[in-house]
């Protein structure tokens, strides 16, 4: 077994979805290339309704208009699944990672993700676990502080969600652990398709739910245990604006070299 690799976590505050998405894509080249580690983001976002590539028309219930008329942003992706949403409130990961040699494997990677997000709820009093056949994870609503399994559950209700893209091994999106996000904004969407169960926060189940902030910066070891990869610290990038973001994530631009030609 090969020893865990060294990995970047960044927390990053909140940010617009859209410019997020293209820096995620620009670091995924970067890591095709070997220009950069294996890299997390972590943030929370400005309130969006995201559309995977499995997403149903339907399950957007108010239009475009509609949504920007509420402050929520409407976006395209290139993961998996159906619609979500982020927002304040909303822990959001997005692991850079090149899975070769070892971990070329999609399911293990997905359930990795579930992992963390177990551990993360956990680490703040709330017992949760995977469904099968639905992504993500899920507690009972009655009993948050045990899980056994959905057969066990009385109300389910799902805490997390995981949404991926994997090319040439390089993963991006990733992961979304509800922590003190306004319920009222999952009324606008039909969360990942399902509408037999509902969606949960952290903070409806227990008190004292951390905000995206204190989570991603105390997520060293949970980070480290999940995902295999030693993890310094978790990195403070809040405020950061593009310049200072874009040193810190792709290292300092090189001076252009100017030729003189001789005739």
């Amino acid at each position: 077994m090969l020893a865990p690799r060294a990995a970047r976590a960044i927390w990053l505050g909140r940010r617009r979805y859209e410019p997020m998405h293209a820096l995620q894509r620009r670091l995924v080249e970067a890591r095709a290339r070997g220009l950069v580690g294996d890299t997390v983001l972590l943030l929370e976002h400005d309130p969006v309704v995201t559309l995977g590539r499995a997403a149903k028309p339907e399950n957007v219930l108010l239009a475009r208009e509609a949504l920007a008329a509420r402050g929520v942003d409407l976006e395209a992706t290139g993961r998996g699944g159906d619609v979500t949403f982020h927002g304040p409130g909303q822990l959001v990961g997005y692991p850079i990672f090149d899975l070769r040699p070892d971990r070329c494997d999609v399911r293990r990677y997905v359930r990795s993700l579930a992992d963390l997000m177990i551990r993360l709820a956990r680490k703040y009093g709330v017992e949760s676990g995977e469904v099968d056949g639905l992504i993500g994870i899920w507690v009972d609503r009655e009993r948050s502080t045990e899980w056994a399994g959905p057969a066990w559950a009385r109300e389910l209700a799902k805490l997390g969600a995981i949404g991926v893209r994997i090319s040439r091994w390089i993963t991006m999106h990733g992961f979304a652990l509800n922590l003190r996000t306004d319920l009222g904004f999952f009324g606008l969407i039909v969360p990942c398709g399902i509408r037999d169960h509902g969606v949960t926060t952290l903070a409806e189940l227990v008190e004292g739910a951390p905000s995206p902030r204190e989570a991603a910066l105390a997520a060293k070891d949970e980070l480290e245990a999940a995902l295999d990869v030693r993890v310094p610290r978790v990195e403070d990038a809040e405020g950061a604006d593009d310049a200072a973001l874009e040193r810190l994530l792709f290292g300092e631009p090189q001076p252009e070299v100017q030729q003189t030609v001789v005739g």
